[in-house]
């Protein structure tokens, strides 16, 4: 394609929403809902060790638990190739998309291998 994808850090908001021109459709109720999604990545990091499915059905659950989020998708890849993982034993994307009110949502971190040894 003739394009280079430069990674660079997520900027977000001192409770960790990410910042994005989306968030300014969020009432008080929906902003404080929407910590959810960096919630469910700082979980993703926790259990990285639990392996890619399970990671996964966490992050669904605490999803879940908001009352004002309805999950589009939680996503666990090879950070290279997009291939959903099972096991965590390179780089993984993990992104996730959740409408809150009336904005749909998006975030992800990169999860690296070593993030799974037992802390």
């Amino acid at each position: 394609l003739g394009a280079d994808i430069v990674v660079a850090p997520t900027v977000r908001e001192p409770d960790g929403l990410a910042l994005s021109s989306r968030n300014a459709y969020l009432g008080t109720e929906e902003r404080r809902a929407a910590t959810v999604l960096h919630r469910a990545l700082l979980l993703a990091s926790d259990v990285a060790a639990a392996g890619a499915g399970e990671i996964r059905a966490r992050m669904r659950r605490l999803i879940e638990s908001e009352s004002l989020a309805t999950l589009d998708y939680v996503s666990v890849a090879d950070a290279a190739t997009l291939d959903e993982l099972k096991v965590v034993d390179r780089p993984a994307l993990v992104s996730l998309a959740v409408r809150i009110g009336r904005s749909r949502l998006i975030d992800n971190m990169v999860l690296q291998p070593q993030d799974r040894e037992d802390r």
